[in-house]
């Protein structure tokens, strides 16, 4: 397969699963009828933060492709993170399970630095790449348990 075709089929596998999960939560979107805490971004930032965090996933999990460095435990923490991550929607807004979500979230944090770790011990560029999601899905942890608060 060609690096072009690789890199295509790397990104857009993520950024599927982020608009499949998109549909499902967007009749449940309550986002904007909540009690936020100081520092909530507007609803508009989330589906734009969430586009370029899957295609860095995808480009960093190409790199890895591309280099032959995909192992099964490379593939085993980047598929985990992206179903605990397509999970924590449906659970915080189709569910309305605020607490199980944070819950959720912090496990997907770990899976997160997890797979940073395991990435950059192949590539540090493909590592490097995935630290702005682990700092948003800090910020959405933060985020997560805050609305809990304040909405319970």
């Amino acid at each position: 397969m060609s690096k072009l075709k690789l890199f295509a089929k790397s990104i857009f596998i993520p950024v599927i699963v982020g608009g499949l999960v998109g549909l499902i939560i967007s009749g449940s979107m309550d986002y904007g009828s909540l009690e936020k805490p100081p520092l909530a971004p507007p609803s508009i930032l989330f589906p734009i933060v969430w586009t370029v965090l899957y295609v860095l996933m995808g480009i960093s999990y190409g790199i890895l492709q591309s280099n032959s460095l995909v192992d099964s435990e490379i593939n085993s923490i980047y598929y985990a993170q992206l179903f605990v991550n397509a999970l924590w929607p449906i659970f915080f807004f189709v569910l309305k399970w605020r607490l199980f979500a944070f819950v959720w979230i912090i496990l997907l944090a770990i899976l997160v630095i997890n797979m940073i770790v395991k990435f950059y011990s192949k590539n540090k560029t493909a590592g490097l790449i995935q630290i702005p999601y682990l700092l948003w899905t800090l910020f959405a942890t933060y985020l997560n348990i805050a609305i809990y608060l304040l909405n319970k």
